[in-house]
């Protein structure tokens, strides 16, 4: 099977040799550092003709997923999060101890009824 042509196996057809600089517009770019509370860097890079207050002032830095600021010596600190919460957890903030006990003896003797183990005319509810 020969292969017409000296195309290397693997190239984009079209493509020009290594280097070639005159496909496309390169935009005129600006590059902004951030550094995290580790003191790593991440270098974003943004259209140089965009407005300041459009660059973002932290991002999420990329090697330790802390919050990064453009300002190197105060880095943004990390942010105090909420630990899950249960249903559980929800529900005991709405209902006082009594209500809980009240609710879950309504629901026993709801229960209680539909597996006959005690008749319908003696609920109190």
């Amino acid at each position: 099977m020969a292969s017409g042509g000296s195309a290397i196996r693997g190239s984009r057809v079209g493509a020009g040799p290594m280097g070639e600089q005159d496909h496309g517009f390169h935009a005129e770019r600006v590059a902004v550092s951030y550094w995290d509370a580790l003191g790593n860097e991440t270098v974003r890079y943004f259209a140089a003709n965009l407005p300041d207050d459009e660059i973002p002032d932290v991002i999420d830095s990329p090697s330790s997923g802390l919050p990064a600021g453009r300002d190197k010596d105060n880095p943004p600190a990390v942010s105090k999060t909420e630990p899950y919460k249960t249903h559980l957890a929800y529900v005991k903030e709405r209902r006082s101890e009594e209500e809980a006990a009240q609710l879950l003896e309504e629901a026993l003797t709801q229960l209680r009824i539909r597996r006959g183990k005690i008749p319908a005319d003696s609920n109190q509810g």
